[in-house]
């Protein structure tokens, strides 16, 4: 039997355990040196190759991903029942990385087709946005939004692809010294300068602590034809401030729908790096495969960012060893200490993961999680590391200090300018994230299948042998090329993603 059609997949010579493609029962073979499984071993699920000891450490992916609470015999099920967190520590390579490893001559980098914005950036997509500064202005915001997506408002206007309404669930009852404060503000900020919007309307209530005129003033962005703000206490109410928005948009359309896609290069794009909705197959196909896709994107001069903190935990020492400097390294560093502390003084611990889904995947560990999760980095060297929703100016792949949950985290990324997303998941995430395009990629054939509509890319073929990770990265590239040129993702044909602009809230709400 070749590895490549064995029941289980041994991802590293020093790993104590094997992950099963699919289902194997108890006493079956699992195609390793003679082992039968003495436990029912689900899809995606690990199982033990050699004899563990209470106590010790077991690995997979060459690194360890945690310690066994009992005495385990070759062929059993390893999962939560028999394996535990230990805490992560390691001893640091802090940085020396080549900054310009592997990068292509400009003349051989390819190109894309986007919409040029000049300083602004260059987008994928062409959306008018409606930012609410406040959850008071979310109603009105979204009624504005809809007389022009659903009830002929564009009609003529074939160029635009539609008007976004960013609301939230915040923006008053905080301190606007805070750290809250800024992080909310600066998230509103990414999102009115983004290249993927011709325009943008930014509406108040007009009382909340979240002011409009000190996020311009702050972060210079100048009120002018294609920026417009208005609050509804000044307006006169709901009614009057929906027809006078109503009446902004309109002015704005047939300089937003004159803007055409012309050939730029791929140094403008930057890719937002997700995971979510994992399973024990994502650090086996569909991650390490979107990490191919992020060096080819690098080595052609563009940006892509990692994300989510708690989920590099136990993996940040894979990162370090590449950062470009020491200073990077620390920076960091830095970022899993704040975490630490935010969640000790929270009542929580940073291992408070993986979730229930990643659980019923295969996942035991936050080690094992964070592992996979790093492996959509790719190799090439890290060039920066940014705060929560920070404007990425490094070309390169970068880090972007975020949550792991998945929502808040892409917001920040997207605020930080990503104008393409790549979403893997094992279980089948479904989020949209305008007004940037989310790929799905797909840890798994069998789940591929089942949300057929909803996910974009196969990954499964890696699983079965089908395909190498190298070719899966390729296919992903090239999508990711397509996508930011006007290919619509299976969640732009079904109009999804109105839901999806989710602020990290930190701080107290008075």
């Amino acid at each position: 039997m070749s590895a490549l059609s064995a029941p289980i997949i041994i991802l590293n010579p020093a790993d104590d355990v094997g992950v099963a493609r699919q289902k194997i029962g108890k006493g079956e073979a699992t195609g390793y040196d003679g082992l039968m499984a003495k436990d029912l071993i689900g899809r995606g699920h690990k199982v033990a190759l050699k004899a563990i000891k209470s106590g010790q450490e077991v690995h997979k992916f060459g690194q360890v991903i945690g310690v066994a609470t009992s005495d385990i015999e070759p062929g059993q099920h390893i999962h939560l029942h028999n394996l535990e967190m230990i805490p992560s520590e390691h001893e640091y390579q802090m940085g020396g990385s080549n900054r310009d490893e592997g990068l292509l001559p400009v003349a051989e980098r390819r190109t894309f087709m986007g919409f040029d914005r000049g300083p602004g950036g260059v987008g994928t997509r062409n959306y008018i946005g409606i930012i609410s500064s406040v959850n008071c202005s979310a109603t009105v915001s979204r009624y504005i939004a809809d007389h022009f997506n659903r009830s002929g408002g564009l009609e003529g206007f074939d160029n635009i692809d539609g008007v976004v309404a960013l609301t939230h669930g915040g923006g008053c009852a905080l301190n606007t010294k805070s750290e809250g404060y800024r992080i909310l503000t600066r998230t509103i900020q990414g999102y009115a300068r983004h290249p993927n919007f011709g325009g943008i309307l930014m509406i108040g209530l007009g009382c909340e602590t979240n002011q409009i005129a000190p996020i311009l003033e702050h972060y210079k962005l100048a009120e002018g034809a294609l920026l417009r703000t208005m609050t509804i206490q000044q307006s006169g109410g709901t009614r009057k401030t929906i027809e006078a928005a109503q009446e902004i948009i309109r002015d704005m359309l047939p300089t937003v729908n004159a803007v055409k896609r012309t050939e730029q290069p791929l140094s403008s794009l930057k890719l937002a790096l997700e995971c979510g909705g994992s399973d024990g197959y994502s650090g086996i196909s569909a991650n390490p495969a979107l990490g191919v896709a992020s060096d080819l994107l690098v080595r052609h001069g563009g940006t892509s960012v990692l994300a989510e903190t708690p989920e590099i935990y136990g993996a940040e020492h894979l990162l370090t060893r590449r950062a470009v400097s020491p200073a990077v390294a620390e920076k960091l560093l830095s970022r899993i200490d704040w975490w630490r502390d935010y969640t000790a003084r929270n009542g929580d611990e940073l291992n408070n993961n993986p979730s229930y889904g990643n659980k019923q995947g295969g996942l035991t560990t936050i080690l094992e999680k964070s592992l996979g999760a790093v492996a959509k980095g790719g190799t090439m060297p890290l060039k920066a590391v940014y705060e929560y929703a920070e404007i990425v100016t490094e070309k390169g792949f970068v880090f972007m200090d975020t949550p792991g949950y998945d929502p808040a985290a892409v917001t920040g990324q997207v605020a930080g300018g990503c104008n393409v997303i790549c979403f893997t998941t094992g279980r089948g995430s479904v989020s949209g994230f305008k007004p940037a395009p989310c790929i799905k990629i797909a840890t798994n054939t069998e789940m591929y299948d089942h949300m057929d509509e909803d996910m974009d890319i196969n990954c499964g073929s890696v699983v079965t042998g089908e395909e190498t990770i190298e070719q899966a990265g390729i296919r992903i590239f090239e999508d990711i090329i397509a996508v930011a040129s006007g290919k619509k993702t299976s969640s732009e044909i079904y109009d999804y993603g109105d839901n999806e602009f989710v602020p990290w809230q930190v701080g107290a709400i008075t």
